[in-house]
């Protein structure tokens, strides 16, 4: 395999399969990013067997072939690289690689080491755009669980239809749901339980105007278009009905800036406790108020001017729950709702747009 490819190039497409390669591996051909020249273009793929990427790159190809190559030393020595270009030469799994004045030589394996990749029937797919499917990532994914004792938790369920798609992401604590519709996209009804890496991915690799394909087998999920793939195993098992904790009675209703309350609640963290990162906030009319009181600490107060003209409210909250639902929140002002101090809140943009709710419990106030 003899080829050569910009500095620029080589150092972009390997940024974005490297992340797929696994931390730790008891299979040293997964520490690896397979290497494969087509005409005119060099194709890098990686995979940890759960999560598979793949994509081209603009080549000169003199010779065809395939070698896997050791990817932190690839990624390493690419980025070191001076702005020139860079010539590959490969002989067997010796790796020869030139760029100005600087030699290196690294000792790959055998292409057919390397795992192949899952088998999806594309005949059955569905499209949508990138930017639309970043979008229902980007406002969900955040709020998965990371606790192992509940693995169902740690996908994102994506309800599908002909006409709306779903995604929605909980770790029993808080909850993002977006909905979006759409018409003519050839989705099947079905609910998929995918993890957030994979979707991490997919927000990386696909540009906001690419057009996707998407299709599934039994185990299996593939997004593709022209120049680059992702396969990611599906999580197994029933999601719960996330529908039965979403409140519909609360009566009680705020409307605040999004930007002003989320830097009062920051304010307010840095006294909470490390362990609960529990405030306290008062609702009363026309304003919000703030408080910590933290054991050996400290205390904090603060005060927010809002639309609230209901009975007082006193109810308490992670910080760090608050702020990750704020986060993704869009600009402007933001609704919550509430019913008692016990119960959920939710929020949601005060727009009256019913695409995005995020769902927060309380915590129990010491008095």
């Amino acid at each position: 395999m003899k080829f050569s490819i910009t500095r620029d190039n080589l150092q972009a497409g390997l940024g974005a399969v490297a992340s797929a390669i696994p931390a730790r591996t008891t299979l040293p051909v997964l520490s690896n990013i397979l290497m494969s020249t087509e005409e005119g273009s060099l194709r890098l793929s990686a995979t940890d067997l759960d999560i598979s990427v793949s994509l081209t790159v603009p080549a000169e190809v003199d010779v065809e072939g395939a070698v896997t190559v050791p990817a932190k030393k690839l990624v390493e020595i690419a980025r070191e690289l001076e702005d020139a270009p860079v010539h590959f030469e490969v002989d067997g799994t010796q790796v020869q690689l030139e760029c100005g004045r600087s030699r290196f030589k690294l000792y790959g394996l055998p292409e057919d080491e390397f795992p192949t990749f899952p088998e999806v029937d594309f005949g059955t797919s569905w499209r949508m755009s990138a930017g639309e499917l970043k979008g229902l990532i980007g406002r969900t994914s955040f709020a998965v669980s990371n606790e192992e004792s509940r693995p169902i938790l740690n996908g994102v369920c994506w309800q599908l239809s002909p006409d709306r798609l779903v995604m929605v992401a909980t770790n029993g604590h808080r909850l993002a749901k977006m909905e979006l519709s759409v018409e003519g996209s050839g989705a099947p009804e079905a609910e998929l339980i995918v993890p957030p890496k994979a979707l991490r991915q997919v927000e990386k690799l696909f540009g906001e105007d690419d057009e996707i394909e998407i299709a599934r087998s039994d185990n299996h999920l593939a997004f593709r278009s022209a120049e680059r793939v992702v396969f990611t195993r599906l999580i197994e098992g029933p999601y719960p009905n996330y529908n039965q904790v979403i409140p519909s009675d609360n009566d009680r209703q705020a409307v605040a800036d999004r930007s002003g309350l989320a830097a009062a609640i920051r304010r307010m963290a840095v006294v909470a406790s490390d362990q609960t990162h529990r405030v306290r906030l008062r609702f009363e009319e026309g304003k919000l108020k703030f408080r910590v009181q933290t054991p050996d600490l400290g205390e904090a107060e603060d005060e927010l001017e809002l639309d609230y003209s209901g009975e007082p409210l006193e109810i308490g909250f992670n910080a760090t729950y608050m702020l990750e639902v704020l986060r993704y929140m869009p600009e402007g002002d933001v609704k919550m709702t509430f019913k008692a101090p016990e119960r959920a809140a939710t929020f949601e943009p005060a727009g009256g747009d019913p695409a995005y709710l995020c769902l927060v419990m309380p915590l129990r106030l010491l008095d």
